[in-house]
């Protein structure tokens, strides 16, 4: 009998009954124990009677959870692992178990028994790890055999290979991938549903509606149609276009082919006819089609070898090994196509490193993990081939479950828009509700007399004040039609043929083009361009945005002397070396003809030349020629040297065509392996107990004695290998770590080689330490003797091996240090330094180890040695991570640092930057916190993925804002895709700033959606990222362009033209306000209906249209040149609600200007020949007139930037609008036929037009000169002043990522490798078997020496059976 434990955890499942249906059986009560109140007794038997009673039967439904059960926790305890149990029914679908109970023990139940009878029929209760799933033994057999056939599909998944009709019952996901919104059918309903969720377009149907009622309508109902119509179809093209768009990208990714089995032959098919259960073939570098369960390989003993960089970022590569029963089948197709296993796993979830399941085969089962199971967006790298049985396609995948869901973004001018959309609502609701009151008043005191002339509706009552109400109700809805253009139904169709055009110019740019790859940039939205000028967060990724994922050895020590370095000759400086030579020419950097000369020497420096070794590889650099003349002159260091890194290391070697190739675990073993092969130490071949190496064209066989393995704690890895009876430990590793185990008398060479180490470290490179150690054959024997218990010990192994490894990696002797360069993209450092000084943050979430992170930081200049400190979260509690962001929390405050890490005082003291645009210096300066030109001090964050779960839980994420918004720059390291999206929204939630995330690869959708705005980079590799983004680019570096360029310029313009349009829009509308004054509120126009219906679609449309496509307040060399510039779209400066009311008050004065004075005018006027000029129709074309040539003026004084198209169309649509008129009026035969042209014959007309032009333009170009041309010259005066007196002592601007000047005192240590490929090796599992005469397994070379065999490496030997599980 046991207690009811506290932890229970909830399950819902399903039962069937022997006749297919679905039982749902009542759940016992519980019992309660004569010893112990918490123990339950009695259940089994109380459950079989209502059982017995209350059963039902419902409709069969795999999908559909119908009934559950609850253990009896006083029947006898079950094993936890259900697939050991011998009398389960051998499926794993649940345990049996016998208990004893008799009807006699019923009792009356409790409150407490019958709240958990209620929860047991809806939920299982489990405990611990054991899942009580079934009834009681004690039932009858009919009980028992239906109990047996139950299918557990809410927490199990089950999939039987080669067996399509199988799995079909199932309804699992197929492999088709669909981002797309619309289909054919769906386009029209779910397009229109979208677009009336804007109010503006709601409103214009209710406004259409009440036009169509003819009692309440002075207009006719096309005037509303006609623009509602066009505003529809144009934004549904345009959604049409972009949805045609993710159609296309659907249809490439499937679309692309792969290989599966059909009645054992192999054919090849489309990813997207993939389904759940097939077996399919995967080859080398190649994408994986689905997640899927490895059963063969071409490698040995089953393994192979995936990149999960589309995953998680990490470009090292790692191991999965399929079961060795199923890799027995290798390629044979009939037997695959045979195989039928049927596997129970766990339901689709979004965990990378997490798998559970069981296979049934052959009658025996066998357990499932993360290790025999390879992930859709991996690259099979090394392997020739694989097979697999795909058990989650399409959505189902963890790549899909890890990408999000695609979000409907807006910009936050929509927002705006929509906030000032109902307030125009308001505004014109108001205005009718004045209208209605006065024309009631209107109608009682002068228009019930004048009922002869104006006769009321025969639906009006005819006692006055009866019949004044109900004309007042009518003229309010009359007035909300003739003033519905205050609400601007083309706004939104002009804003999305402005996006649209935008969107163009984008692509077009020339200098967003990247040559190697013939990639132009693209917008793949139309919606979201003026939000790229708001940006104030960037959240990338690393590896192959920032960095090329290349890696090259770049410079190193040897026996305390620095090789790699370029001098120039006459001055002896150091000159910095570049993959194409042309980076400190960037026209962003300005040179003195010093540098320049320097820059034209490195130019024409040419790589050494490596043709004399037959091994050397045609694309590796190298420039310093004394290392080659060491290598070359049989300098004992410089070889000793090599021999470490041909020696050092886990990488094996292959051929390719005819070519040696090496498979290496990392980049960085790559590199240095890479290195020694072109100076000539060239690694051979490998073999479980030997080394062979070609020395200068002369082959040396190493024996392998041991490889002590590399992890994260040792932090390196050592080697020991005889040849010629010479012993000796050969180790590479940290710096810091590799120092503490040197000989005493290393002085001399640990203080020169720790200057180098510094240099290298503050260039960026990635350094590793190389030591050496002669052993003796006592002490090695003794060692290996202790090493082999401690491999063995079952109690604190890893810490037993630890302290063996400290016995034997000490008293080495130093040989020198390699420093390796992540090459990062062109560009990336001045990119960043830009995009900081525009006011923007950068974090970086990585998938990376932490230091591969920091070293990266120090590259891109996001971390400088300047920077006060830098703070590392790497907590594995709540505590632990509470406490450390406490103390940061506190240097922070008491360094007296303000947010952003710069001195509060820096920016009041800073020199002021102030845009040409009109905005005054305290609207520029409102906002900024940081001046980003101090590059002194500050912070920097580093935070874990483990430590990141925490900081992001709901009572400390407050706390980790507080710190990282007061850091320069936040990296964080070891993050999951979803810990990227989580991290962005936090963001947004609690800064509400504009974020923008730019990655690469799969493991970067889910921020890529989550962000304002998602940045795709067109990697070597995949285009998931792409395919899930707003815009995408070749380089990182054009990320600069298109925020400071196209971003700014698209706000800049966006919001110039919101602005006049509300202002023209104003100006037009309120005539008819003022008119009502003059027409007894009567709701009579002012203007003719064709006026009305075509002044925003054809008199002024073009014009804004100009101005919002091609203005521009500086060129796009000035808007890089002065990141400043992009400033005010972070506080949303250039249009918000007080410009908003600013333009919407200068069009009430135009327009009340425009009205008043042609009416006063033309009242009681008479031309000189006598004629009556005061008529209603005149006066309406005269004040059209005027209004189009005021808006056109003003649109003229708008305009900043010039082009031809601007002149066409400003100019142009003047004339358009006489054309129109004439037309209209004579050859259509319009109302006001001859009116415009009997007004302008006369003198008056002119001079009226000259008289408003000049009233209503003079107070604009008053107020320009005064804050632009006299204002903001006492502004620039100042802040030329300022910058002179700053550069008095400034010579050359330095480029952010210049080298040669800066020093470190950190270690660079960065190394990409993971723990276990050692064992492997020893192990012989990653061997190949090559036929020999002898009939031997392996080739092992011979050796003159007296050993007594090789010993087992790592931290097991090979009693034990060691696997990538």
């Amino acid at each position: 009998m046991k207690k009811v434990e506290d932890s229970l955890e909830l399950e819902v499942f399903e039962i069937k009954d022997s006749n297919g249906g679905i039982e749902m059986p009542e759940v016992p009560d519980l019992g309660e124990d004569d010893d112990d109140d918490d123990e339950m007794g009695g259940a089994c038997a109380r459950g079989r009677k209502r059982r017995k009673k209350k059963r039902r039967k419902c409709k069969r439904s795999p999908s559909v959870t119908a009934a559950v059960t609850l253990a009896e926790p006083e029947c006898d305890d079950v094993d936890g692992d259900h697939m050991q149990d011998p009398e389960g029914p051998g499926d794993g679908r649940g345990s049996r178990r016998t208990s004893e109970s008799t009807p006699g023990s019923r009792r009356p139940t409790s409150l407490r028994e019958s709240l958990f009878s209620v929860l047991g029929k809806l939920v299982v209760w489990r405990r611990g790890t054991a899942r009580y799933r079934n009834g009681c033994n004690g039932g009858s057999a009919q009980n028992m055999d239906y109990l047996r056939g139950f299918v557990s599909t809410d927490t199990d998944r089950r999939i039987r290979a080669n067996d399509r009709t199988y799995n079909s019952q199932f309804n699992y996901a197929n492999n088709y991938i669909k981002t797309s919104k619309y289909s054919v059918v769906t386009f029209l309903p779910l397009n229109l549903f979208e677009q009336f969720q804007r109010l503006a377009n709601f409103y214009f149907l209710c406004l259409l509606v009440l036009q169509v009622i003819p009692a309440i309508s002075s207009l006719t109902p096309i005037t509303t149609a006609v623009p509602l119509i066009g505003v529809l179809a144009l934004t549904a093209v345009k959604d049409a276009y972009d949805d045609f768009q993710r159609h296309m990208s659907d249809s490439q990714v499937n679309n692309r082919r792969s290989k599966a089995l059909r009645d054992g032959k192999l054919v090849e098919e489309k990813w997207s006819e993939v389904q759940v259960g097939d077996v399919i073939r995967m080859e080398n570098d190649q994408f994986v089609a689905a997640d899927v369960l490895l059963i063969s390989t071409s490698e040995p003993n089953g393994l192979c070898f995936i990149e999960t960089a589309e995953l998680d970022g990490e470009t090292n590569l790692k191991c999965r090994q399929c079961l060795v029963e199923t890799a027995e089948m290798s390629q044979d197709d009939s037997l695959l196509g045979a195989f039928n296993g049927e596997i129970v796993c766990e339901m689709p979830n979004n965990l990378l490193n997490k798998f559970e399941g069981t296979l049934d085969w052959k009658g025996k089962r066998f357990s499932l993990d993360n290790d025999k199971v390879v992930l859709r967006g991996c690259i099979l790298r090394n392997t020739q081939w694989c097979y697999g049985v795909v058990i989650f396609a399409g959505k189902d995948t963890k790549l899909m479950q890890n990408s999000g869901k695609t979000k409907f973004k807006r910009t936050s001018i929509d927002r705006l828009l929509n906030f000032i959309i109902i307030g125009i609502v308001f505004f014109l609701l108001s205005m009718c509700l004045f209208c209605m009151i006065a024309c009631g008043i209107w109608e009682t005191i002068t228009g019930v007399n004048f009922q002869e002339y104006l006769p009321w509706d025969s639906l009006v009552p005819t006692e006055p004040l009866s019949g004044a109400t109900i004309i007042a109700l009518l003229v309010f809805f009359s007035y909300a039609i003739v003033l519905n253009t205050v609400v601007p139904i083309s706004l939104y169709v002009s804003v999305e043929v402005i996006r649209f055009a935008q969107s163009f110019l984008i692509n077009w740019d020339e200098k967003m083009h990247y040559e190697k790859t013939n990639t132009s940039a693209k917008a793949r939205t139309t919606t979201l361009n003026e939000e790229l000028g708001q940006i104030e967060y960037i959240f990338s990724d690393k590896t192959g945005t920032l960095t090329q994922n290349i890696m090259t050895f770049n410079k190193c020590s040897i026996a305390g002397k620095c090789y790699g370095d370029l001098i120039d000759e006459a001055t002896n400086e150091v000159l910095e070396i570049t993959e194409d030579l042309t980076d400190l020419t960037m026209p962003s950097v300005r040179l003195t003809p010093l540098l320049s000369f320097y820059s034209i020497r490195s130019l024409n420096t040419p790589p050494l030349d490596f043709s004399w070794n037959e091994n050397f590889e045609p694309e590796f650099r190298f420039y310093d020629s004394s290392l080659l003349a060491a290598v070359q002159g049989n300098n004992h260091d410089v070889h000793s040297f090599f021999r470490v890194l041909a020696l050092c290391h886990t990488v094996m070697p292959g051929e390719k065509n005819g070519k040696l190739e090496y498979q290496a675990q990392s980049p960085d073993e790559a590199a240095l392996v890479s290195a020694a092969r072109n100076f000539g130490f060239v690694f051979k071949e490998r073999s479980p107990n030997s080394i062979t190496i070609q020395v200068m064209g002369k082959r040396e066989v190493y024996e392998l004695l041991c490889i002590l393995d590399f992890n994260n704690v040792r932090k390196r890895m050592s080697v020991i290998l005889r040849r010629n009876g010479r012993l000796r430990l050969y180790c590479k590793g940290a710096d810091n770590v590799v120092y503490e185990r040197l000989r005493a008398d290393s002085c001399e060479i640990k203080v020169k080689t720790q200057e180098h180490l510094n240099k290298f470290a503050g260039e960026g490179l990635r350094t590793l330490c190389l030591a050496v150690r002669d052993l003796d054959d006592v002490f090695f024997n003794d060692w290996k003797h202790r090493h082999q218990e401690a491999a063995l010990s079952l109690d604190s192994r890893d810490d037993k091996l630890d302290a063996i490894y400290e016995e034997i990696e000490r008293d080495m002797t130093l040989i020198g240090v390699t420093a390796i360069e992540d090459k990062l993209q062109d560009g990336v450092p001045q990119t960043i330094a830009n995009l900081a000084l525009a006011g923007i943050k950068i974090w970086v979430l990585t998938g990376d180890k932490q230091e591969t992170a920091i070293n990266i930081g120090y590259s891109c200049q996001l971390i400088t040695d300047e920077m006060a400190d830098i703070f590392i979260v790497d907590g594995h509690t709540y505590d632990d991570v509470e406490t450390q962001l406490s103390k940061f929390r506190e240097s922070v405050r008491s360094a007296g640092l303000g947010h952003g890490g710069a001195p509060t005082g820096a920016a009041a003291s800073a020199p002021t930057s102030v845009s040409i645009v009109t905005f005054s210096e305290s609207e520029y300066q409102r906002g900024l916190t940081v001046e980003e030109s101090d590059t002194s001090g500050g912070f920097s964050i580093v935070i874990n993925g483990h430590s990141l779960v925490h900081a992001l839980h709901p009572q400390m994420e407050k706390l980790f804002l507080e710190v990282s918004s007061q850091c320069k720059s936040v990296i964080c390291c070891r993050v999951t895709p979803l810990q990227k999206a989580m991290v962005v929204e936090l963001i947004k939630k609690s800064k509400k700033a504009v974020t923008l995330a730019i990655g690469d690869g799969a493991n970067d959708v889910s921020m890529i959606k989550a962000a304002h705005i998602g940045v795709g980079v067109s990697g070597q590799e995949g285009m998931q990222a792409v395919l899930a983004s707003d815009y995408s680019i070749a380089q990182f570096r054009f990320l600069e362009r298109l925020l400071l360029v196209h971003g700014r310029w698209s706000y800049y313009r966006m919001c110039k033209f919101l602005r006049y349009f509300f202002y023209k829009n104003f100006a037009f509308t309120l005539c008819h306000f003022w008119f009502a004054f003059f027409c007894g509120f009567s709701a009579q126009t002012v203007f003719d209906p064709m006026f009305i219906s075509v002044y925003n679609l054809f008199y002024t449309s073009l014009p804004v249209l100009a101005l919002g496509i091609f203005d521009q307040d500086v060129s796009d060399r000035y808007s890089l040149c002065y990141p400043k510039l992009y400033t005010p779209g972070h506080c949303n400066l250039l249009f918000n609600k007080r410009e908003f009311l600013r333009s919407a008050l200068h069009g009430f004065f135009t327009s009340c200007v425009l009205f008043l004075i042609p009416y006063g005018t033309y009242k009681d006027g008479l031309s000189p020949a006598g004629h009556v000029l005061s008529d209603h129709m005149l006066l309406g074309s005269v004040v059209a007139t005027i209004l189009v040539i005021v808006v056109t003026a003003q649109i003229a004084l708008d305009t900043s930037y010039w082009t031809l198209f601007n002149h066409i169309m400003i100019w142009g649509s003047l004339i358009w609008y006489f054309v129109l008129q004439y037309f209209y009026n004579y050859v259509i035969g319009g109302r006001y036929v001859g009116s415009l042209s009997k007004a302008m014959t006369e003198a008056t007309f002119w001079f009226t037009t000259v008289i408003t032009v000049i009233i209503l333009m003079i107070p604009v170009l008053a107020w320009r000169f005064y804050f632009v041309d006299v204002f903001f010259d006492r502004v620039r005066l100042k802040q030329r002043l300022a910058q002179l007196r700053s550069r008095q002592s400034q010579d050359v601007l330095r480029t952010p990522s210049a080298r040669r000047t800066r020093r470190s005192i950190r270690s660079g240590y960065a190394f990409a490798h993971q723990e276990g490929f050692g064992r492997l090796i020893t192990s012989g599992k990653l061997m190949r078997k090559l036929p020999r005469p002898n009939g031997g397994d392996f080739f092992f070379p011979s050796f003159n020496s007296h050993a007594s065999g090789p010993s087992n490496s790592g931290h097991m030997t090979t009693t034990l059976d060691i696997g990538m599980n």
